[in-house]
């Protein structure tokens, strides 16, 4: 049994610089404390995955209780200011037994169940300058080439560092560099390999840049590299029309192609997607597209989210020269006197997968999702949302899923 409480921080120059900055600036007290915020967040997670194809197990089923407590201070006062963050969770097994392990809700242990509870914590020193910010340490990130994952009881993070640059008036720099990933049913860091590629890895790099043209319009380019495996450029567009009369049009259009970086072997793929969504009071009507080409698929950080527009519940969709569309329809039903009440539901059909076998590989996956937040009362902010999917496939998994998730978070201060 691992220790349940695992203190994960960067050994990064900016520790010492914190310290310093806090010695040498008593009048900074009142914003690095005064502008602190702290939230408890509880998660209770049922998940049930049923296999349908012949020869598989029966099912993966476990329920767990989850907490994550983030804190975030504010700056100092002066030229650069210094701050620090901190991330706790901890999980706890509910349920789980039979042989039905295996949900990614909880740690494995050695008899191929899931162990008790698991949990960690994770320091964030900052710095901020002028508009820009500089962080090392524990990283949740959402970006064009890099996702963390948080689709289970915790998030999964990174180790690494993140610069943001805003100086320019409709300009945002990023760049960062990441050394290590932590999975969401784990408390160990571990190097990073890429998903359906393989290879080993202790060093992503990104940079690039996000541009507003238009208060509508909004460009986006980056360049990743999970060194001596692979590289890629990313290029994206977000446009919203609006046609007047509570009536929009969004456009999300983006490109990837990537390259192999070192010798580790040959990588060829270019992924194209667009979303297209038409919005009309409650109502949001959307129609997708992906297109892989090139001979590999489309790789990015095993156990992070790649960004691609039909990534799904469960798929990504981005086999070898694999093409699919999606169907989506969204409504709120704060649009009838409901606020806080939402329904997803979207079909997504993939075709022309090459595979080992002989014909053409296909795969479907349909998902609904219910949700709600109580809006006011004891109970506002409480959470509550149901998450089915179902897929079938001639060279993969058949499956149909459940995810039951009551969440409420706190503010403490």
């Amino acid at each position: 049994m691992p220790r349940f409480i695992d203190t994960r921080c960067s050994r990064s120059p900016l520790g010492p610089l914190l310290g310093l900055g806090l010695i040498g600036a008593p009048i900074a007290h009142a914003d690095f404390i005064g502008d602190s915020k702290a939230s408890l967040e509880a998660r209770n997670f049922y998940f049930n995955r049923d296999f349908r194809q012949e020869g598989a197990r029966d099912k993966a089923e476990e329920w767990a209780q989850g907490f994550l407590l983030r804190m975030e201070s504010g700056y100092t006062v002066g030229t650069l200011g210094f701050g620090l963050d901190a991330l706790a969770m901890a999980g706890f097994k509910l349920d789980s037994g039979g042989g039905t392990a295996g949900t990614n809700l909880l740690p494995a242990d050695r008899s191929g169940g899931s162990q008790d509870r698991y949990g960690e914590i994770g320091l964030t020193a900052k710095m901020r300058l002028s508009n820009s910010t500089l962080k090392a340490g524990t990283l949740q990130i959402k970006d064009p080439v890099v996702n963390s994952n948080d689709t289970r009881l915790l998030p999964g993070t990174f180790k690494g560092g993140l610069l943001n640059v805003q100086e320019i008036d409709r300009l945002k720099l990023t760049a960062g560099q990441l050394a290590q990933i932590n999975f969401v049913d784990s408390t160990d860091y571990q190097d990073m390999t890429a998903n359906r590629i393989g290879g080993t890895s202790d060093k992503f790099q990104f940079a690039g840049a996000d541009y507003q043209f238009l208060p509508n319009l909004t460009a986006q380019y980056r360049y990743g590299k999970l060194e001596d495996i692979y590289q890629q450029n990313y290029l994206g567009f977000i446009h919203t029309l609006d046609l007047g009369n509570g009536q929009s049009l969004k456009s999300d259009v983006r490109y990837s192609r990537s390259t192999e970086d070192g010798s580790f072997r040959a990588i060829d793929n270019q992924a194209f997607g667009a979303l297209f969504t038409y919005s009309l009071a409650g109502h949001a009507f959307g129609l997708g597209y992906q297109r892989m080409s090139g001979d590999d698929p489309f790789p990015y950080i095993s156990r992070s989210d790649p960004y691609l527009v039909n990534f799904v519940q469960i798929g990504d969709f981005a086999n070898v020269d694999e093409r699919s569309w999606q169907a989506r329809y969204d409504y709120n039903f704060a649009a009838v006197g409901v606020p806080g009440l939402t329904f997803m539901t979207r079909y997504i059909s993939g075709d022309n997968v090459q595979r080992s076998a002989p014909g053409e590989g296909q795969e479907w996956e349909r998902n609904t999702d219910i949700a709600y937040v109580v809006q006011d009362g004891t109970l506002k902010g409480l959470g509550l949302k149901w998450r089915n999917a179902t897929v079938r496939s001639n060279f993969g998994n058949d499956l149909d899923e459940n995810r039951l998730i009551v969440s409420y978070t706190m503010a403490l201060w």
